[in-house]
């Protein structure tokens, strides 16, 4: 049976579709833009976007009742390629922080355009052990 998650603490979706499905032994998000769910605000610079969007992808994982550790792919959207490093950084760093076991499997995509223009958005998906 399919479950609609939903939480407070990402923000609420922009158009027909929901945070995620739980489907339940996995877990789908949809794609995640950097818009901090309290204000509304989108930070300008990458590292900030990129921290936002992971933040957005975790709090919705965890209202699956999961944790960033069961997160086994991720897709990462960039509007801008040459911000590859950057977000790699950030990245590395949230995976770490958050004790997953292992990176997960992850696809990185330059896109002509993002939702509000922002400059990247990341999708994930979790199995619940």
């Amino acid at each position: 049976m399919t479950k609609v998650i939903h939480t407070e603490n990402a923000p609420a979706a922009i158009g027909p579709y929901v945070q995620a499905v739980d489907l339940g032994s996995m877990v789908f998000t949809s794609g995640q833009i950097p818009v901090n769910p309290k204000t509304g605000e989108i930070p300008t610079d990458i590292v900030a976007q990129a921290r936002q969007s992971l933040e957005n992808v975790k709090a919705i994982i965890e209202q699956a009742g999961l944790t960033v550790g069961d997160i086994v792919k991720t897709t990462v959207f960039v509007k801008d390629l040459n911000d590859f490093a950057t977000v790699n950084a950030e990245y590395e760093k949230f995976f770490k922080e958050n004790n997953h076991p292992a990176f997960p499997a992850r696809s990185c995509v330059e896109v002509a355009r993002l939702p509000k223009d922002v400059g990247l958005e990341i999708e994930a998906i979790a199995v619940r052990k």
